[in-house]
């Protein structure tokens, strides 16, 4: 049997949850991006960092939300119905749905290259003239390790939020005809 009020409220925690979530994830890749404004010095970058960061992570979070609202469903669904409480299941389903989004998108170019120093990470081109290596074209992609990260960042969120009271809207039925009199 379902109470109709545990699951209205359910229904509120997983809609903030997912919300909440997808913020995290998009702030957490936003702050990495955007992080080496602050080495040019200068109180003027304070402002503009904080800026680029804010809408960045708008952008992001709505990118993740319209690519992970479904594949999301299906795990939360799942936990529900299972009753899945633990922090174990919903750190991992989000890490692995970024982790398959990500994957899922189109090879990248055998030219381009990253550079790092220490004003941060560059991605360019290279030319016939340049002696950096081109990253290897087998196994992940180049920042699967980030996208996996964000995700468990998103798996968490929700779980503090919705994922620990997965279930909670199931009425246990009585174990004999007598209890329940």
């Amino acid at each position: 049997m379902i109470d109709g009020t545990k699951l209205f409220i359910q229904l509120l925690r997983i809609a903030l949850g997912f919300s909440l979530a997808i913020i995290a994830a998009g702030l957490f890749l936003s702050w990495g991006f955007f992080r080496t404004l602050s080495v040019h010095g200068g109180p003027e970058t304070d402002i503009i960092q904080l800026l680029v960061i804010t809408w960045s992570t708008i952008i992001s979070a709505s990118a993740i939300g319209a690519l992970s609202l479904i594949p999301s469903g299906f795990a939360i669904g799942f936990a529900e119905l299972m009753k899945w409480r633990g922090v174990i299941y919903h750190v991992s389903a989000g890490g692995i749905i970024a982790l398959v989004l990500w994957g899922i998108g189109g090879a990248l170019p055998t030219d381009l290259f990253y550079a790092s120093s220490e004003t941060g990470s560059i991605i360019a081109y290279s030319t016939s003239g340049t002696t950096v290596p081109t990253p290897a074209s087998e196994g992940f992609r180049p920042g699967s390790s980030i996208a996996a990260s964000a995700g468990f960042i998103a798996g968490f969120i929700y779980w503090i939020v919705a994922g620990r009271e997965s279930g909670g809207w199931w009425i246990n039925k009585p174990s004999s005809p007598q209890a329940s009199r």
